[in-house]
């Protein structure tokens, strides 16, 4: 049942924020509570009905030990170095302006809004995915003893969402560079929230890879 539950329910949101993101093409505003929705209250509904377990409970939030968070600052100070010296590397592939020009007429990202953006990017979304990739889908399905499996679907999962997102802005090569780079990374996550049995390890990688991000952000729309 409750295997079941986190399959279908990952992959209908998934679907549907595609649906949204590239059928129905709403500005980011409009995308985003669309994702908040989804991304809290599937998971919300879980615990609640499922699991029967309060929320700070189930994502074993209680206890707070800065020493199990070592490994998490560690990986996101190399992730973003990584981040940031792959576009270094790759930016010549890349046309930020294409990028700029799509983000400002489907998105209504603008030089303007780019900063208030870049923070909920960087902390907001970060959190979201954190908590519905990791501390939904794989840490649930891997304390039910299905390892590889929670390994294995979240990973592929939170890849594929990506696309959604990027499709349009890289060539075919490129989209599948960074698919692999997506899968890659999130087996990592997955890995670093097995040693505190929560979605925080993977969250401070996530944030400083997203700073790094929005740092190129910053670049395209010629903020710095």
């Amino acid at each position: 049942m409750e295997k079941k539950y986190i399959f279908l329910s990952s992959l209908a949101v998934c679907a549907l924020l595609y649906f949204v993101e590239q059928i129905m093409m709403v500005d980011y505003l409009t995308k985003t509570l669309t994702k908040v929705l989804l991304f809290t209250l599937v998971p919300i509904l879980y615990i609640k009905f499922i699991k029967k377990k309060s929320l700070r409970e189930a994502l074993n939030l209680k206890k707070m030990d800065i020493n199990n968070f070592k490994l998490g600052l560690l990986f996101g100070v190399v992730s973003f170095l990584i981040v940031f010296g792959a576009f270094l590397i790759l930016r010549n592939y890349i046309d930020l302006n294409s990028i700029a020009s799509e983000l400002q007429s489907k998105s209504k990202i603008t030089p303007g809004n780019f900063i208030f953006v870049g923070l909920y990017i960087t902390i907001g979304n970060s959190f979201l995915e954190e908590f519905f990739f990791r501390g939904y889908i794989f840490l649930n399905l891997y304390e039910q003893g299905y390892k590889k499996t929670a390994y294995v679907f979240s990973a592929v999962l939170f890849g594929l969402y990506h696309i959604a997102i990027f499709k349009t802005w890289f060539n075919i090569e490129l989209i599948l560079l960074a698919l692999s780079g997506l899968i890659g990374v999130a087996i990592i996550f997955n890995w670093l929230n097995t040693k505190s049995n929560n979605f925080i390890n993977s969250w401070i990688v996530h944030i400083l890879a997203d700073s790094a991000i929005i740092l190129i952000g910053m670049r395209m729309f010629n903020l710095i």
